[in-house]
């Protein structure tokens, strides 16, 4: 990667260049932490049995969790061994803070790289790139990541050891792996059941749900809802797109799962109405990408399914670890259908205008979202014996990178499982590739063509 280039005549000699095929960084970079995953997953000592897991599902678990989504096709505890979970565990946290940190890194390249560009430039002719915005925006994340994690682990931990009797060294390990796995939205528990076992445990439903929102909204709009939660008139287009819609979503999903599982004998039925509305709450809030479970998800009504098809898409908030095409491009669509309905030739969020560029940068991910999942549901369709309904479910599931499943993935075929490692690595890498080229490669035509409006619709 490329980032200053020297041209004679030029400002101090020295011009900021931009990233030489920032795609290929990624696919790159995410393919090699992958392949080292399979490798260390592949050896005897990773398993309890002692015997090699086999290049497929050490290829899927690794890929599943460098990606951050969870699903799986042998369950993690019984499966893997201590050695083979350290794996696991490591990762979910290199590839939580590398999902992070490219985001973040491309959002500031793009939203404020002129003011970026410039301290580079300086920092660069002095050789003081030590201080410069790249380095501490890193720390900080690193940072931020590492101290959420810290309390979230402490607290499970606790509460495994005081009101579960598990051994203190089983306790920690315990709080320690789902924290990784909640905050970096990865998926993964170490229980078969998911945490099916804990749906009246507000001590472990509420921090876990917790930490997946605040590892979803994205590193700039917690810093910035730090920084300013008093003031939200001053809030920017993306903090305000992502809390806005993320709250919708969240109350949207809570009363729609609550009310559609509330008399089904498999999931909400048997269990008392408070736990109800957590439970409720807790299944609306995975989708987002969380990938976690306090209900089977196979015994959720089609309704349910169907709603948590459509969260799984959207997503999280931009550069977090959650996955889906992005609370921000779902919600700058609707500002902009907003507009047109309207009959407005801008669109506006608040006090903001948002750039033609930006809206069509935002349409083509959706759409090649959608185009994405529909070649998968069909491919998948023509391989397994499976409904519509359960294919596309873990379709979105695996494009999203999410992991709730409703059960099939461990069922498919070796070529089934393969499209899944694909789809996996095509949502979480494909839309930052796509994000960079569409931001950083845009070009100013120098001449306009005649008008000509087509009848749409």
């Amino acid at each position: 990667m490329t980032l200053l280039s020297r041209r004679p005549g030029s400002f101090g000699g020295v011009v900021l260049s931009r990233f030489q095929r920032p795609g290929q960084v990624i696919v790159g970079g995410f393919a090699a932490v992958i392949a080292i995953g399979t490798a260390l997953l592949a050896l005897p000592i990773a398993t309890t049995e002692g015997e090699p897991a086999g290049t497929l599902p050490a290829l899927l678990t690794a890929t599943s969790a460098v990606c951050v989504t969870g699903l799986i096709t042998v369950d993690t505890d019984p499966h893997w061994s201590v050695f083979g979970e350290v794996v696991i565990l490591l990762l979910i946290q290199v590839g939580g803070l590398g999902i992070m940190t490219l985001a973040t890194l491309f959002a500031l390249l793009v939203s404020g790289r002129l003011g970026l560009r410039a301290r580079l430039l300086a920092q660069a002719e002095t050789k003081t790139l030590h201080g410069a915005d790249l380095r501490r925006v890193i720390r900080r994340i690193v940072v931020f990541s590492l101290v959420s994690e810290t309390v979230l682990a402490v607290v499970l931990s606790l509460r495994f050891a005081l009101g579960y009797a598990e051994p203190p060294g089983r306790a920690i390990w315990l709080g320690v792996f789902h924290s990784v796995s909640s905050f970096n939205n990865a998926g993964f528990t170490l229980w078969t059941d998911g945490m099916v076992r804990f749906v009246a445990d507000p001590w472990v439903v509420l921090p876990v749900a917790f930490a997946v929102i605040l590892g979803g909204l994205g590193f700039p709009v917690v810093f910035e809802l730090l920084s300013n939660w008093r003031r939200p008139r001053t809030w920017s287009v993306l903090t305000r797109i992502t809390v806005g819609v993320s709250a919708a979503l969240l109350v949207g999903g809570t009363l729609l799962f609550t009310v559609v599982e509330w008399q089904n004998p498999r999931t909400l039925g048997p269990l008392p109405d408070h736990v109800k509305f957590m439970a409720g709450f807790f299944t609306a809030v995975m989708p987002r990408s969380g990938g976690l479970n306090v209900i089977d998800i196979s015994a959720m009504r089609h309704e349910s399914w169907l709603a948590t098809d459509i969260l799984m898409f959207i997503g999280g908030g931009s550069a977090g670890t959650a996955g889906g095409i992005k609370v921000t491009t779902f919600g700058l669509l609707a500002f902009v259908m907003w507009a047109e309905l309207r009959g407005e030739d801008r669109v506006n969020v608040g006090h903001r205008r948002v750039a033609g560029p930006v809206q069509r940068q935002a349409l083509t991910i959706a759409l090649l979202g959608v185009g994405i999942v529909a070649a998968g549901t069909f491919t998948l369709l023509a391989m397994v014996p499976h409904s519509l309904d359960r294919v596309l479910f873990e379709v979105v599931s695996a494009f999203a990178t999410v992991g709730l499943s409703t059960g099939i993935t461990p069922q498919l075929p070796p070529p089934g499982q393969l499209l899944i490692i694909v789809l996996m690595f095509i949502g979480r890498v494909g839309p930052l590739t796509v994000f960079s080229a569409l931001a950083l490669r845009e070009r100013t035509r120098r001449y306009e063509l005649p008008e000509e409006r087509p009848i749409v619709g």
